[in-house]
């Protein structure tokens, strides 16, 4: 039986269980797409063998899905508020399945890298799902729900590493798409059975021009990124890339202003609560992926480095498990902290133990344990500060934008980690060590790494900070 209105059980407990299935399948469908999307990373070096192909052609299995994703994310947000979020989810899980279908059923390169693109579209279904269950849960049960669907963004990251080291010694690498084909298959079913719509549709036209407009811009931003260790920074591609970017984002702000259905609400984007909500959502994104490219090729290094463990891929794919668990198990925790001392306070604190994080990882490098330990610590601080971050958003956007403003906060967040994915690239490349005929990174490159992820995090405190404050200010000032 499929439910579109909410009713309210008159039974306490028979409410207490259909809330639970609903954060349950929203937020399996968001874990499901979260793996996808990190899923490949450690498999990588040996598909080029497998595929008959270069390097260079196989990277495009990750670019296909980032370029994907940060266009689908922002428009799927905003088709769920016009159209119904739930409606937009079930879009966003069904491409995940066909996606994860045509990679599992195909030994060609060029319809992997299509099918990765289709996985790429169902990257909308974290916003979507936080949309939703903000939107269908009494306010007591969505706070905790809202934090662990948005604490999926780094657990699926986690989890994903340990699942493909095991599938890459012990199984072909088709099975990791048939693991995203049946987890998004069982999400699918389970929010079209029990998981009901939310009030509110705002209707309106599809603003087509605006979409391309976007798509362009972010095309523009992320591949030069995404493309950055090969191309060189000061290449042609990138730099005409990034200039065409800006030229995109000027007519994309000049149509919005000027037409009746904008895409984005720039208004309600220009508020200041938004504004250093979306730049601590920058400096978060950069910090946890960071701590995937920063881990796994860390502990994989030959001891001869003077820091690595020479690690199988699944053992580095291992020490990556503890932060994810600890990142599932903390939504709750930070959501009463939310509750008890306001979402600026919890992102304040996220950020300061994500970079109390990265100051273990600097200064303990004696054994795999200190790395497991460090690399938790950056887990327990970001899964505080994704809590933190839909609560600020959805406290500071019209009721009928919400999902395109929680679609651009994940949109924002996926910048972030091009960005440390580029530049940390860019840092372990300017500095190795010679370890028989292979260069790898040296220990100090890894440093310099984690002292700019160090940073970054304390620069998501200071704009937390400065959020608190506002509040302050807002709440005295009726009383003045």
């Amino acid at each position: 039986m499929t439910t579109d209105t909410i009713s309210a059980p008159a039974d306490p407990r028979a409410a207490t269980g259909r809330f639970g299935l609903w954060i349950v399948f929203v937020g399996f469908g968001a874990l499901v797409v979260s793996l996808a999307q990190s899923l490949l990373i450690p498999v990588l070096p040996t598909l080029p063998g497998l595929l008959d192909s270069s390097s260079d052609q196989v990277a495009w299995l990750l670019t296909a899905t980032l370029l994907a994703s940060a266009v689908s994310i922002p428009l799927l947000g905003r088709l769920g508020d016009m159209f119904g979020t739930r409606r937009m989810l079930l879009v966003a899980l069904g491409a995940m399945v066909v996606g994860s279908l045509v990679c599992a059923l195909s030994d060609s390169l060029g319809v992997l890298i299509v099918g990765r693109a289709v996985q790429g579209v169902a990257a909308g279904a974290i916003p979507l799902g936080i949309s939703l269950l903000a939107g269908v849960l009494p306010r007591g049960r969505s706070g905790g729900a809202i934090a662990a669907v948005s604490a999926m963004l780094g657990v699926g990251g986690a989890l994903g590493l340990p699942l493909a080291g095991f599938v890459a010694e012990h199984a072909d690498f088709h099975v990791l798409f048939w693991v995203t084909a049946v987890g998004a298959l069982v999400a699918f079913a389970g929010v079209r059975l029990f998981v009901p719509e939310k009030a509110g549709r705002s209707g309106g036209r599809v603003d087509v021009l605006g979409a391309v407009l976007l798509a362009g811009a972010l095309v523009s931003l992320l591949l030069p990124l995404a493309e950055s260790s090969k191309w060189g920074w000061g290449s042609a591609r990138v730099i005409g890339l990034l200039v065409a970017s800006a030229l995109f984002f000027a007519a994309l702000g000049w149509w919005q202003h000027r037409t009746s259905d904008p895409l984005i609400d720039l208004t309600a984007l220009r508020r200041r609560p938004i504004v250093l909500t979306n730049i601590a959502s920058l400096l978060f994104g950069f910090a946890l992926f960071a701590s995937l490219i920063g881990t796994a090729s860390y502990v994989q290094a030959p001891e001869s480095t003077g820091y690595g463990f020479g690690s199988t891929m699944l053992v580095s794919g291992l020490v990556m498990l503890p932060s994810g668990l600890a990142m599932l198990a903390l939504a709750p925790v930070s959501a009463r902290l939310i509750v008890r001392r306001g979402a600026p306070f919890t992102l304040a604190v996220g950020a300061v133990v994500v970079a109390l994080g990265w100051v273990m990882r600097i200064l303990l490098t004696g054994s795999l344990l200190e790395v497991v330990v460090g690399t938790t610590v950056v887990g327990l601080g970001t899964a505080i500060g994704y809590a933190a971050m839909p609560s600020l958003i959805n406290a500071h956007t019209p009721a009928g934008e919400i999902a395109a403003a929680n679609g651009l906060n994940t949109l924002i967040r996926s910048v972030g980690s091009s960005l440390a994915s580029a530049l940390g690239g860019a840092i372990l490349a300017s500095s190795v060590v010679a370890v028989g005929a292979f260069a790898v990174p040296s220990l100090s490159a890894y440093r310099e790494l984690f002292a700019m992820c160090a940073g970054a995090a304390l620069l998501a405190a200071v704009v937390a900070v400065v959020l608190q404050r506002q509040r302050v200010v807002a709440d005295v000032a009726p009383a003045s």
